[in-house]
């Protein structure tokens, strides 16, 4: 009796379409999204990635060497250097709502309060203005003495009130 041999040929293919499985599954992208997460996937990672943050891409043996300690060093600051800012929590982003809120009152308070100091300084002015109006038009001003005697205003008296006026209103614009 002789006995036929099984073929070759069909177990060399089995293991050859393995072989091809297994350069596949090593297609395989590694990277770090905006919040630190790793990510897996068979596709590259978007263009909004940076360079830095791609830990494997297939074809390039990047940081993913010896069981990832190269990866997990790479997400790790160096010493000196800043860990990247991760998002505000809800409580972060309520106080700093708070503090733009207090901000804003802030100077809307002090814009009212220019504004209001702004109209004393132009009622001042304008009284002074009519004030300088009336010594200057030569009419009689009646006056009160200390004794609360009424009685006019001199030519003198008159002349002096007009330099304080006067300078007075230099202030003014």
């Amino acid at each position: 009796m002789t006995t036929k041999q099984a073929t070759p040929w069909p177990r060399l293919l089995f293991g050859g379409a393995l072989l091809a499985a297994a350069a596949l599954a090593q297609a395989q992208y590694v990277w770090l999204d905006d919040k630190g997460l790793r990510q897996y996937s068979d596709r590259p990672p978007p263009p909004a990635v940076p360079a830095k943050r791609i830990l494997k891409a297939p074809g390039a043996a990047l940081q993913e060497a010896a069981g990832g300690e190269a990866a997990a060093a790479a997400s790790i600051p160096a010493a000196g250097a800043q860990a990247p800012k991760a998002e505000p929590t809800t409580a972060e982003r309520n106080a700093d709502f708070r503090k733009r809120k207090a901000d804003e009152a802030e100077k809307e308070q002090k814009a009212a309060e220019a504004a209001k100091r702004q109209a004393d300084i132009d009622s001042n002015c304008a009284g002074l203005r009519q004030s300088k109006q009336t010594l200057e038009s030569g009419r009689r001003i009646g006056t009160t003495d200390k004794a609360g005697q009424p009685g006019y205003m001199g030519d003198e008296e008159r002349a002096q009130q007009s330099k304080k006026v006067q300078r007075a209103l230099a202030d003014c614009k």
